[in-house]
C-alpha cells in the first residue's frame, strides 16, 4: 500500500509517498481503508520536530480520518467489517490502510461524508470539550472566540451557536471574519496582526463594546 512517509524533519516539502506492507489489525484492533483524513496544525509541528509527540521515524502524519473497516482483530465485536467509521489517532492517519484500537473508532452515518467526518474530531471534539467540559457554557452567555478566521476558531463560532450563545468573533482580517459570520457569529472585530499597546487598548475597548 502508499502511504505519505516523514524520514526527516522538515516541512510539508520532506515527505515522500513510500510502499509499504498493509497492516494487520492485532486483538482489539481494526484496519481501515481510509478515504480521507484531516490535515491539522499540529501535524506541520511534529513533522519538523516541534510538537511533544515524537514519533520514531520512517512514520506517516494525520491524527484523524475516515474510511471503511476493511479487517478486525481479535476481540472486536464493533465497528463491524463494511462499516464506515472516523477515527483519531496520535500519528499515521495519511495512508491507504490504518490500524487503530477499535474503541478509537465511531460509526458514522451513510449520509455524513467522510471529508466532514474525516474533519471533525480534532477540532469540533477540542472545542465541544472546552465549551462544555470546561467553561460549562449555557444558553444566553456571550462567547468571545479569538483567532475565528482558523480551525479551531470556527468551530467554536458554530459549535458555540449551537450552544445557545451569543457569538463575538474576532480575526486578523475581514475575509476571515466573513467565513465566521457565515457560521453564525452575531458580531465581528478585526483587530491588527501586531499589536503596540495603543492598539491593544483600543481593541481591550472594542471587546467590552461587543460584549
Amino acid at each position: 500500500m502508499r502511504t505519505l512517509q516523514s524520514l526527516k524533519p522538515g516541512g510539508p516539502d520532506t515527505l515522500e509517498i513510500c510502499d509499504v506492507d498493509a497492516p494487520v489489525p492485532g486483538p482489539g484492533q481494526v484496519a481501515v481503508a481510509v478515504h480521507t483524513c484531516g490535515v491539522n496544525f499540529p501535524d506541520s509541528l511534529v513533522i519538523e520536530d516541534r510538537y511533544q509527540l515524537r514519533p520514531t521515524r520512517p512514520f506517516s502524519p494525520g491524527s484523524e480520518l475516515a474510511g471503511v473497516v476493511s479487517a478486525t482483530g481479535e476481540g472486536v465485536t464493533s465497528p463491524a467489517i463494511g462499516q464506515r467509521v472516523s477515527a483519531s489517532l496520535p500519528f499515521g492517519a495519511m495512508a491507504e490502510t490504518v490500524v487503530v484500537s477499535a474503541d478509537r473508532c465511531i460509526v458514522i452515518p451513510d449520509s455524513m461524508p467522510f471529508d466532514e467526518a474525516a474533519a471533525l474530531q480534532v477540532t469540533y471534539g477540542t472545542v465541544y470539550y472546552a465549551l462544555r467540559g470546561r467553561a460549562a457554557l449555557r444558553p444566553g452567555e456571550t462567547l468571545l472566540v479569538l483567532g475565528a478566521g482558523g480551525g479551531i476558531g470556527l468551530a467554536a463560532v458554530e459549535l458555540g451557536k449551537a450552544l445557545g450563545a451569543r457569538v463575538v468573533a474576532a480575526a486578523s482580517s475581514a475575509e476571515k471574519l466573513e467565513a465566521a459570520t457565515a457560521l453564525g457569529a452575531d458580531v465581528g472585530l478585526v483587530y491588527p496582526r501586531e499589536m503596540g499597546a495603543t492598539d491593544s487598548r483600543a481593541f481591550a475597548e472594542a471587546i467590552r463594546a461587543a460584549c
